[in-house]
């Protein structure tokens, strides 16, 4: 009797999930296949993460732009490949002198990052010895737009990066300017650009009331010059490193730079991660050298393999499944205790680049990751279910030319559909 009792829960549970799942799938359905949506291209998959369980499947493998949904391979590399704290730069001692070369640590003076021990640990030095050679890479993603140089969102990858590669202008009484270094470099005008392309020479608007980031050009002597007015101190450049084993310093948690990083979407910290797994399997610093090893050692498995040609998404070269970056995301969920994974990411109604989107009631429902160009917006990441579930999802839209706030209304709707009926 009991068995038998047992077997029709079992029957009448296994008959509700499948009504579930087919009024969602029903409902989302009718959604996508609305006119607005004939004029782009849409996929979307979710699936269950307990159970792997498909929910709904729309295009799940073919690719499209992701734009910054690609930092959730980039965070995926971070957090497979680096240590619990930054690798601030490797050094050889001679003596009273102290050889460096940069790893690509981006926390180096950059205002957004209060502590700075690799500073404190440079000072103790009389002599510094930098060697700037070991980046071999552009400072420009593949597919970066040429016309963006002057823009904050697109800083320079350097292997020793100084300020966040940017300057920091704003008015109150006078002009302030950080580092004080470009001072010179300033001038008070309306000009179309922010920045000459070709020089560090800045234009402020005098009338502007926010701060305004620029980045700069990067080249070995500035940095000199940087590091040297920053230490009070002569730096010298050297053509190579001595021979030895190299020591490595370590600066802040990694955790604080993966979380702004996806919070905020930040390109320039994106990029400078991958940099800085690569020097953990190398000197030589390549952003393809590192993303070549995690596909062919990491994620092999990876259906759908990716084009991944930078670690911000700022290229439209880049290509992505939906299907791809579900699986990623389930690898870090699996990996992960959820609320560590969670706290990484953008939270709808509460935090990041969706605090203006998909609020819960009372709690937040979404865990997830922007990607957005022009004519392109992605999300992807957790859901979490009013029956306490959790679902994976990517939904990718491209080439569409409505406004963008119309396309998140439509998502919105649908994970709200998830949300409440799953």
């Amino acid at each position: 009797m009991r068995k038998s009792a047992f077997l029709l829960f079992s029957v009448i549970s296994l008959l509700s999930c499948s009504s579930t799942k087919k009024t969602i799938q029903k409902e989302t359905k009718a959604v996508l296949l609305n006119p607005f949506f004939e004029n782009q291209f849409t996929g979307f998959l979710v699936i269950d993460a307990e159970k792997k369980d498909t929910i709904y499947s729309k295009n799940p493998t073919k690719y499209f732009t992701p734009a910054s949904n690609t930092k959730i391979f980039t965070l995926f590399t971070a957090l497979t490949m680096l240590p619990d704290s930054i690798p601030a730069l490797k050094y050889i001692v001679r003596g009273d002198t102290l050889y460096m070369e940069g790893t690509g640590d981006p926390t180096f003076l950059h205002p957004d990052f209060s502590s700075q021990k690799t500073l404190d640990f440079l000072k103790t030095f009389k002599h510094i010895s930098f060697y700037p050679n070991n980046f071999y890479d552009e400072k420009y993603g593949p597919g970066w737009s040429w016309g963006d140089y002057s823009y904050s969102y697109q800083p320079e990858r350097t292997a020793f990066p100084i300020h966040g590669n940017t300057v920091s202008i704003y008015k109150e009484d006078s002009l302030n300017i950080s580092p004080k270094f470009f001072r010179n470099g300033v001038v008070e005008i309306e000009f179309p650009k922010n920045r000459e392309k070709n020089k560090n020479l800045f234009y402020f608007n005098p009338i502007r009331k926010d701060t305004l980031q620029i980045p700069f050009i990067a080249d070995s002597t500035l940095i000199k010059e940087l590091l040297g007015n920053v230490l009070d101190k002569k730096v010298q450049i050297v053509q190579k490193m001595p021979l030895g084993e190299k020591s490595v310093f370590y600066s802040i948690p990694k955790d604080t730079v993966l979380k702004k990083m996806m919070q905020e979407s930040d390109n320039f910290l994106a990029e400078q991660l991958l940099v800085l797994a690569s020097s953990t399997i190398s000197d030589s610093l390549n952003i393809n050298s590192v993303q070549d090893y995690i596909l062919e050692n990491h994620l092999s498995s990876l259906e759908q393999p990716p084009r991944w040609v930078d670690g911000s998404g700022l290229s439209r070269y880049n290509l992505f499944t939906p299907k791809s970056i579900v699986q990623v995301l389930d690898k870090l969920y699996s990996d992960l205790p959820k609320e560590e994974l969670f706290n990484f990411l953008a939270v709808g109604g509460v935090s990041g680049t969706i605090e203006n989107w998909y609020r819960g009631n009372p709690n937040p429902y979404v865990f997830a990751k922007t990607g957005t160009l022009s004519n392109n917006h992605c999300l992807s990441g957790y859901l979490t279910t009013n029956s306490g579930k959790t679902l994976i999802f990517s939904f990718m839209n491209n080439h569409y030319r409505q406004p963008t706030a119309e396309i998140k209304k439509r998502m919105q709707r649908i994970l709200e559909l998830l949300r409440d009926n799953y």
